[in-house]
């Protein structure tokens, strides 16, 4: 009996031994692979918004779905100009003597590629829709729209991917806390998100040590 009851208490302190184990493991784990999914799906959404903000510098408005969005950088332009103050003089016929006018002189001094200039010689443009991570083969929810904010019409656009697909593999109770999230230091809510349809913004909803990473 007492070697029966010795293995059954080995058995218990191995068991329970892996249960706390784990307990502290797990979450080290899901965090480390969270950061590092997260930067790589923070880099794509931040170059879907300089293609976006390019996309308004040029025609005003946001694009309304990728394969616009792609087709804009494959062929749209910027022109450079250069600004320069002047002044005449002119007659007044009320006054009846010379009156100096200032203008403003616009100069168009020539064009750049809108791909060279936000991506260099690099194509990654083109994958820049899909979210990087194994497993899925989706791509990220975009939308544009034009909103009235105190009487004008602002265009916004939003561009985001729910953490249930970033996290799709991991642990279910780690997954539900992290889309709960509210944090200074975290990304809140239940997705990553770009922008906003409700109100005029070109941010994300992650805190600046991401953008921190990318840039290094």
């Amino acid at each position: 009996m007492k070697k029966a009851l010795l293995a059954v208490l080995w058995i218990l302190i191995v068991f329970f031994g892996y249960k706390l184990f784990n307990s502290v493991y797990e979450p080290i784990q899901f965090n480390k692979t969270k950061t590092a999914r997260y930067a790589d799906v923070i880099k794509n959404l931040k170059d879907i918004g300089s293609a976006q903000i390019a996309h308004k510098s040029v025609h005003g408005i946001y694009a309304e779905n990728f394969k616009n969005l792609v087709a804009f950088i494959d062929t749209a332009q910027y022109v450079i100009v250069e600004k320069r103050d002047s002044s005449y003089l002119e007659y007044d016929r009320t006054y009846r003597i010379d009156m100096l006018r200032e203008v403003q002189i616009i100069d168009t001094l020539g064009f750049v590629s809108v791909k060279d200039s936000l991506f260099g010689n690099s194509d990654r443009y083109k994958s820049m829709i899909r979210v990087p991570v194994k497993g899925i083969d989706t791509v990220f929810t975009m939308k544009a729209d034009i909103i009235d904010k105190n009487g004008y019409q602002v265009p916004v656009f939003e561009v985001s991917v729910s953490k249930d697909l970033v996290l799709h593999d991991q642990n279910k109770y780690l997954l539900k806390q992290e889309k709960a999230t509210v944090s200074v230091d975290g990304v809140n809510g239940p997705s990553i998100i770009l922008g906003s349809l409700a109100e005029v913004s070109t941010s994300g909803n992650w805190p600046t040590i991401y953008d921190a990473g990318i840039e290094k």
